[in-house]
């Protein structure tokens, strides 16, 4: 076993070290995909993977500040996902729910629930909101934990609350429909004030977003990775960073 660990090492250390540093991301969205799956291939309740899932989190975290990351986004729970069975559901929001209370207590990021918090169960919304109260004067990197999030929901969301800002206003429905703007609606999202995701990784093999943040991706770099999330390796988030750092951002120009 020795030896592999050792090459493992070495070419892990070598490839932070190429790392282009003036090419890291600024802000990296993470779609923490196939828990249930890796849990299913061992034997386990799907239990047991989002508990794994959930304590490779603060690496990922380490990781992405050892990088220079300044904001990292975890979905962690769809609004689909609420549609799961009610006992499973019930027991990944209270793992969701410890994980979050964990960063925050750990005072090292400054977290930001994102998500349609009125879907959840009150003692839950609750306790993630507490968690992100208590972070509000850390200083360190910026953590988005998206719970109870859908991209349609979010942009459907911000479209009504803006929408009410205008008639708040007084504005007639002709007025607000001439006034809206690609700015106004982005800054009724729940990222309003962040910069856009400038890589995306999802895991466990799956090539496709599910909704994960729909407007701010427009010009994101995608990385799909074929490990389940608990399976996700240092070399593996480094590996993205690498990809990233190679590609030629168009930025839709």
């Amino acid at each position: 076993m020795r030896p592999p660990r050792l090459l493992y090492g070495l070419y892990e250390r070598r490839l932070a070290r190429n790392l282009d540093r003036a090419a890291t991301p600024r802000h990296v969205g993470v779609i923490l995909d196939g828990n249930r799956r890796w849990a299913r291939a061992l034997g386990n309740p799907a239990s047991h993977g989002h508990r794994r899932g959930a304590d490779k989190i603060a690496d990922l975290l380490r990781w992405s500040e050892d990088a220079g990351v300044e904001i990292v986004t975890l979905w962690m729970l769809s609004t689909d996902n609420l549609q799961r069975d009610p006992e499973e559901v019930a027991e990944l929001l209270e793992i969701i729910a410890g994980a979050v209370d964990a960063l925050a207590d750990s005072g090292r990021w400054r977290l930001r629930v994102v998500g349609a918090l009125e879907l959840l169960p009150g003692p839950v919304a609750q306790r993630l909101a507490r968690a992100e109260q208590r972070t509000a004067r850390v200083t360190g990197m910026g953590v988005n934990v998206a719970v109870g999030y859908g991209g349609r929901y979010e942009i459907t969301a911000a479209v009504r609350s803006l929408l009410t800002s205008y008639a708040e206003r007084g504005m007639s429905l002709a007025e607000a429909a001439d006034a809206v703007s690609v700015e106004d609606i982005a800054d009724h999202l729940y990222t309003k004030g962040q910069p856009d995701p400038d890589l995306v990784i999802r895991t466990s093999g799956e090539q496709r977003l599910g909704g994960f943040l729909l407007w701010q991706s427009v010009h994101s770099e995608y990385y799909f990775c074929e490990a389940y999330w608990p399976d996700f390796r240092h070399i593996d988030f480094l590996r993205a960073l690498r990809d990233y750092a190679q590609r030629e951002r168009r930025m839709g120009r």
